[in-house]
């Protein structure tokens, strides 16, 4: 899947809808355009934080997301330089403003012992940095939507 800059999809977007909105006055032969038929939704929670948890966590494979809720969960992965050890993260969205108290992120850590994951402690400063980095991706995402 190709993934366009946020600001050149929603060019697109604007550029795709911009004929349509020309069509509406004068000519009575012209048919009306159903609105309803492309009605967008919007998601529950703020957008960039979404777009950046998703971008951040690509290379893990995904078991829920839940844009409504906000709630990313990933399956277990283990990192090739280090197979012993495996990871699975939770991201909680919980508000729709663009802050730092409204990500959340948790992980589970196992350890591969005599052939056994077990259950291994998490740094607390592995969260610490992956909401920094959703958040950091975040906002260069809505900056790059402002500027155009």
């Amino acid at each position: 899947m190709v993934r366009l800059p946020v600001s050149l999809s929603s060019g697109l977007l604007l550029a795709a809808l911009l004929p349509l909105a020309a069509c509406g006055g004068g000519s009575k032969d012209r048919p009306k355009a159903d609105l309803a038929a492309s009605k967008v939704t919007t998601i529950g929670v703020n957008a960039y934080l979404w777009r950046a948890s998703l971008d951040t966590l690509s290379f893990m494979p995904m078991v829920q997301t839940d844009s409504n809720g906000g709630v990313i969960v990933t399956d277990w992965y283990a990192n090739p330089n280090s197979p012993n050890e495996r990871m699975k993260l939770t991201v909680s969205i919980l508000d729709q403003d663009l802050r730092a108290d409204a990500l959340r992120v948790a992980a589970s850590r196992q350890v591969n012992q005599n052939g056994q994951w077990v259950d291994a402690p998490v740094k607390a400063a592995t969260t610490q940095k992956l909401e920094e980095v959703i958040l950091t991706k975040a906002r260069d995402l809505r900056r790059m939507a402002i500027s155009g």
